[in-house]
């Protein structure tokens, strides 16, 4: 049988590198003593001790007193507290009550003064007057108008609109209001009972004659502006 020539050597190195992995710590451990067992609170952390306060270091004045302190016995005072409360409830000006105002007949009541309802900067040089960032803004906001409708107009011109003027408009509408008149007029004129075909196609065609002329004068009353294309 064939041996190897390096069977030596190579025992020789396990045996002497055997120690290295046969624990996965250190090869030697102190083992702890029973005596020390983990005690309650032992890993919390703890606080400095409390040093004592140096005896030059006064105490503040305290406004009670203290406990140890006795109330001074047998002084007596003569006054008359039922005279002096008699004559100060008369002599005195009677107390005004605060005015309120309550949000329903039945409801709660509050204070008026904190309300908003008392007019108390009516005296003030600058009341009534518009604050200048208010009439800043409302400048803005017209300019900004003023530059929307400018565009608005050289967009219409480059595609050949016009605008539709006072006149023009009132007798648009009136002719369409007209037409509504004549078509209702033809409308009220149907016999009552419709039996046949071509009754039933008449009254369905004046029925949508005078929606589209509602929706047409609609229009044309909720807006004052109106453009139309050149021809």
């Amino acid at each position: 049988r064939y041996i190897s020539t390096f069977r030596p050597s190579v025992k020789c190195d396990a045996e002497k590198n055997k120690a290295q992995w046969k624990t996965m710590g250190p090869a030697k451990v102190a083992m702890p003593s029973p005596k020390k067992f983990l005690q309650k609170h032992s890993k919390e952390p703890k606080l400095p001790a409390r040093k004592k306060e140096q005896d030059s270091k006064k105490l503040p004045a305290l406004s009670v007193p203290r406990r140890t302190d006795h109330p001074v016995m047998g002084i007596q005072s003569k006054k008359n507290f039922i005279n002096t409360n008699a004559v100060a409830a008369i002599t005195g000006s009677p107390k005004k009550p605060q005015p309120i105002y309550v949000d329903r007949r039945q409801g709660d009541k509050y204070l008026l003064e904190t309300s908003g309802l008392v007019p108390k900067y009516i005296k003030k040089k600058d009341y009534g007057v518009t604050p200048k960032y208010i009439t800043r803004r409302n400048e803005e906001m017209k300019r900004a108008q003023e530059e929307y409708e400018a565009s608005i107009l050289e967009h219409l011109k480059k595609r050949a609109m016009k605008q539709l003027s006072d006149e023009e408009r009132t007798s648009l509408l009136q002719g369409l209001k007209k037409n509504w008149e004549e078509v209702y007029r033809e409308f009220q004129g149907l016999s009552v009972e419709i039996d046949t075909i071509p009754k039933k196609i008449y009254k369905e065609k004046l029925e949508l004659q005078m929606k589209q002329l509602e929706h047409d004068i609609e229009v044309i009353e909720k807006h004052k502006v109106i453009y139309i294309a050149n021809e």
